[in-house]
């Protein structure tokens, strides 16, 4: 595929993203724009969030990964499902009860000003270099794609990538950001399906086939239990999906900005319910592509592996053209759509934690808002330049560890406030927040020298989250005789 039909391929997808994000943005009125107008079907959040879950990382990455890990990858599924079942029963009762625009505002009125500002920042550190990591990946492979074959420069590219998220989120918010999920889910499923099946025809593989073919794999091993050192040893991986998806999903006002969109708790349920089982599902056809994209990549003589594995295989031209556009289309759809719903959220949470709407009028908090919104975006495009010259290539692991680190002190809080009656002392909150991942840190870069060889993997984010709890119970508890809420 060339780089101007990669090119024209996208603007065709940001059309359409353009026209569905203007038909769902209605008013523009601030509770819409943090919060949707509660009056969606949770049918349509299950299948958004499909969609939302995922970046580009995920659409490039987990197929990628397979090559090195297999399909452990499903062992952290399988703790995302009881993770979601924990949110959905949980939390969503709670901040349904709460009514809040943002989920920290339950830290101020659990344990004070302090703690809740100490959330905020958290969260917004963790979604901006999140996001930034999803997103300059994505700009990096249409770089050598498309933009530097065409003698662009990488700034260009990231300036218009920032633009069109800014485009289609500016008015709308929330609500447009689930009808375009919706559109993009669509898109990233229906070319994973359709190049799974082009790639199994050009290998020659019917249904059976494929299935055989992954099945005899070596690539296909999904349980590692024989080695407790090791990154992919089961539990590790299985708790680390667990605490993940309840940090990255039920305390991450980017996801439960759509899940909050629904009419009502049980709703809320439902949809959690079905999405985490969907997408369960399609994580497991990511991998199975993973497999067959090696099996490709060895009989055509194709070198690449890892993230570059799937955009090499895409675009060589040995396949019908219909895969590269599949491959843009999806590649585009996850990734600017994650950069959207990131984006969005990280308005929300500065306005309405970090600055404040209290006493401000619907058109003050509306300027106020997009100026936050303008500033985000500039500030992701920023983090993400100063990725490319720090020359990382990391994705969906290192999203991960990074998630370790800045979201166990949320975690920890929320985990305290909701499993204890007790009250703290609310100007030590930070100090115990700050303290936890560098403590955390420590333990890391000396495990294997301390602890026998043992490797942490994803189990150092509830470490992380229980190091902020102990911290919180023994040096910021007050004294019993305060223990009411």
């Amino acid at each position: 595929m060339t780089p101007v039909g990669i090119l024209i391929t996208m603007a065709a997808y940001f059309a359409a993203m353009l026209f569905v994000s203007r038909m769902a943005a209605g008013g523009g009125e601030n509770s819409a724009f943090f919060r949707g107008r509660r009056n969606t079907g949770w049918w349509v959040v299950a299948f958004a969030m499909i969609g939302s879950c995922m970046s580009g990382v995920t659409f490039v990455s987990v197929p990628g990964m397979v090559g090195v890990s297999g399909m452990a990858y499903l062992q952290m599924c399988m703790g995302f499902f009881l993770g979601y079942m924990a949110i959905a029963f949980v939390l969503v009762p709670l901040y349904f009860r709460l009514n809040v625009y943002s989920i920290y505002q339950y830290l101020e009125g659990r344990f004070g000003l302090t703690a809740y500002k100490t959330g905020a920042w958290f969260f917004f550190l963790s979604k901006m270099l999140g996001a930034s990591v999803r997103l300059y990946l994505v700009c990096l492979i249409l770089q050598m794609l498309a933009f530097g074959p065409l003698g662009l420069p990488f700034v260009l590219n990231v300036f218009l990538a920032m633009i069109v998220v800014l485009a289609y989120t500016r008015r709308g918010g929330v609500n447009s950001l689930v009808w375009t999920d919706v559109l993009r889910t669509g898109c990233m499923l229906t070319a994973v399906v359709l190049t799974l099946v082009f790639i199994a025809r050009d290998l020659g593989l019917d249904l059976l086939g494929m299935v055989e073919a992954i099945r005899g794999s070596e690539m296909s091993r999904v349980f590692h239990f024989d080695d407790i050192n090791h990154p992919q040893y089961f539990w590790k991986q299985f708790l680390g999906g667990l605490f993940t998806v309840i940090a990255m999903t039920g305390l991450d006002q980017d996801m439960m900005q759509h899940t909050l969109c629904c009419k009502s708790p049980s709703d809320s349920q439902k949809n959690l319910i079905v999405s985490t089982l969907l997408q369960n599902l399609v994580i497991f056809f990511f991998l199975c592509l993973g497999v067959l994209l090696y099996l490709y990549a060895d009989a055509n003589g194709i070198r690449e592996s890892g993230d570059r594995l799937f955009p090499a295989v895409a675009t060589d031209g040995r396949l019908p053209a219909i895969v590269g556009i599949l491959f843009t289309i999806g590649l585009t759809a996850s990734a600017f759509g994650a950069g959207g719903s990131a984006l969005t959220a990280l308005t929300t949470s500065f306005t309405v934690d970090i600055l404040g709407t209290g006493g401000k009028d619907e058109t003050a908090v509306r300027r106020t808002r997009n100026r936050v919104h303008l500033a985000m975006a500039a500030g992701m495009g920023a983090v993400i330049l100063i990725f490319s010259k720090l020359n990382s290539t990391s994705a969906i692991d290192a999203v991960y560890k990074l998630a370790s680190y800045t979201y166990g002190p949320i975690l920890g809080m929320f985990a305290f406030g909701v499993l204890t009656r007790r009250r703290v002392k609310d100007r030590r909150v930070p100090l115990v927040a700050v303290l936890s991942p560098l403590i955390c840190l420590v333990l890391q870069l000396n495990s294997e020298r301390w602890f026998g060889g043992y490797r942490f993997s994803y189990e150092l984010l509830p470490l992380n989250a229980a190091l902020t709890f102990a911290g919180l119970r023994i040096f910021c508890t007050l004294p019993s005789s305060s223990d009411t809420r």
